[in-house]
């Protein structure tokens, strides 16, 4: 396996300060808290009241906030790691590697790097199956609606959404999807009310709040403790976005100091969410009892009206097309990487790297045209779509 180190080095084409100038940091606190919304408030909601029901009505809160604690806590200290050795005036580290290898030891670096690139890959082939899954049950509503569905077509859904994925891909970088990711943020909002919305109505149809203090009571031992550790996890995974903050963080101001913007960006951006969470997974909980559902929007097929249900999974699916990007960006960037590294002499690179020199502001449009580029992005989008 390469080193990890490798992958991240900006020696062979920049050296550090001048890799710090690869682009122009436009992004503001909102912005970033928009980039949070979208990786943040992903699919994960969707299995909270699920969640909530595993742990009932007094954990399942309380893990939510403690979760929420946890991962602003960690933000905030990785912000810091952003500049070394100072947080606000030392030198910048663009992206998460970069900041483990200024604080910790080579080995380590690999370590960590394993660890991203996993998380990030897992977290890509979670949202495919999600958004395949919300297609799927599109197509379910139709045919109750009259309209006749042609087989499982589960594998058409995740070519589909990939297929939009290498089309997305062809952006450059993160400072080049604001507006994806503000597109996306609108989205969950959208989908997350309707599925609070339904929620509240069943609840009120049921005339009474479903649920136990302790959670389900008709399980085994064992299998009580499965589904709330199962439970603890969907919850851990709903906050997680450290993979990708430092990549965020890159795209800010240098006016205020990016560790403190982007600790303002976390604190809106997981509050936000936080408020959400709770309230989707505790009025879903009060809707469906032990009968929650995985997925919340699946759970009224048989209750919501089928158009609303749609629109709900359709918005789902928007949001989940710029929620890829936000984690699939460093990937491709890291890739790239390593193809200028393995053949620096090649003469696409060498031109590229020329014409930085000579005129930084084209980097971005020449980023755009770079064949090494459009191949990370079918490669790694090739790829997810092959192995699911």
């Amino acid at each position: 396996m390469a080193d990890i180190t490798e992958i991240e080095t900006g020696e062979v084409l920049l050296n550090h300060e001048e890799e710090t100038e690869e682009h122009e940091r436009k992004g503001t606190v909102w912005t970033a808290t928009a980039h949070i919304f979208t990786a943040v408030f992903g699919s994960g909601v969707l299995a909270l009241a699920w969640s909530v029901a595993q742990l009932g009505w007094i954990a399942g809160p309380l893990a939510l906030i403690a979760f929420s604690c946890v991962t602003y806590y960690t933000s905030a200290m990785l912000a810091d790691t952003y500049r070394a050795p100072d947080p606000e005036t030392g030198l910048r580290n663009p992206t998460y590697m970069e900041a483990v290898r200024a604080y910790l030891s080579p080995r380590k670096v690999n370590i960590c790097g394993v660890v991203q690139y996993m998380n990030l890959w897992g977290t890509l082939i979670g949202y495919t199956i999600t958004a395949a899954i919300s297609m799927k049950t599109i197509n379910y509503l139709f045919y109750q609606d009259g309209y006749e569905p042609k087989g499982d077509a589960s594998g058409t859904f995740v070519l589909q959404f990939g297929i939009a994925q290498l089309i997305l891909s062809q952006l450059p970088s993160l400072e080049n999807i604001t507006w994806l990711s503000v597109m996306s943020a609108v989205m969950s909002f959208v989908y997350s009310f309707i599925g609070l919305g339904l929620s509240i109505a069943k609840w009120i149809a049921n005339g009474h709040i479903e649920g136990h203090v302790v959670g389900i009571t008709a399980l085994s031992p064992s299998e009580r403790t499965w589904n709330s550790l199962q439970a603890l996890g969907n919850i851990a995974f709903a906050y997680t976005f450290a993979e990708v903050l430092i990549e965020i963080q890159d795209t800010l101001r240098p006016s205020p100091p990016e560790n403190i913007t982007m600790k303002k960006a976390s604190l809106y951006g997981i509050g936000g969410t936080t408020i959400f969470y709770l309230t989707m997974g505790c009025a879903g909980y009060a809707a469906f009892e032990s009968n929650a559902p995985g997925n919340i929007l699946t759970g009224f097929g048989s209750y919501g009206p089928s158009w609303l249900v749609d629109i709900a999974n359709i918005c789902l699916i928007l949001h989940l097309l710029g929620a890829y990007q936000i984690y699939a960006q460093p990937i491709f960037a890291a890739v790239e990487r390593r193809v200028a590294a393995q053949w620096p002499e090649a003469n696409i690179i060498s031109n590229i790297c020329s014409s930085f020199q000579a005129d930084p502001n084209k980097l971005q449009s020449l980023k755009a045209h770079n064949p090494f580029n459009c191949y990370s992005r079918i490669n790694i989008s090739g790829h997810d779509g092959t192995i699911l």
